[in-house]
């Protein structure tokens, strides 16, 4: 489908496709239909403007869909340091592309610099909240992250872990509030170096 790109809407309208490719008329039809089909009056006061909300939502949740995650990494600096740099505890929040229902958690990124090329430590955050604002997979976002940094610094190793809920299972299916579904990527030097993993596995506190 080809969008018109000359079509901007404003922030408060959810009308039209706008600059980034979203066609929030599309969106508050298929809510609506949805609404239909699930026996509610989308005209009833509560609901006449939910899917003008969930397009709005959608545009926001889903930007990632239109942003090249690499591009987070573009500030390069040279600096005399190719010990570990890690950020733990980075905050996130997806939507399962299975059925489109949120999951969150936090991300632990590290990696060993080359030629001592770093990137700011806020540009990490950046990469993982770009790579998580679009239909996701847990395991995608994980080995995406370590593979944007080993590309976009050359860095010697990268390690990326993901700990997250899923609301797929606590508000469905097997109904298991609080479960922890966590992965890893491991790239370059840390696959070698087990001393070395064990202990970037140590200080992002698990074993």
């Amino acid at each position: 489908m080809v969008h018109d790109r000359g079509r901007v809407a404003g922030v408060g309208e959810g009308k039209g496709t706008t600059s980034m490719g979203f066609d929030l008329d599309k969106i508050q039809t298929a809510v609506r239909m949805i609404l239909e089909a699930i026996g509610e009056d989308p005209e009833r006061e509560g609901l006449k403007d939910t899917p003008g909300r969930v397009a709005r939502m959608y545009q926001e949740v889903f930007r990632g869909l239109h942003q090249d995650p690499r591009e987070e990494l573009n500030a390069i600096f040279n600096i005399e340091h190719e010990e570990l740099v890690l950020v733990r505890d980075i905050l996130f929040y997806s939507m399962c592309e299975h059925h489109l229902v949120p999951f969150f958690g936090k991300a632990h990124v590290a990696y060993l610099p080359r030629g001592g090329r770093v990137t700011g430590l806020s540009k990490l955050a950046r990469l993982v909240e770009t790579v998580a604002r679009r239909p996701q997979l847990q395991e995608r976002i994980t080995s995406t992250v370590a593979d944007a940094i080993m590309e976009k610094l050359e860095a010697r190793g990268a390690v990326v872990v993901l700990e997250a809920e899923h609301m797929c299972m606590t508000m469905r299916g097997v109904n298991k509030p609080g479960s922890q579904t966590v992965t890893s990527a491991v790239r370059g030097v840390f696959l070698e170096d087990g001393k070395l993993r064990e202990e970037v596995f140590r200080l992002i506190g698990h074993r």
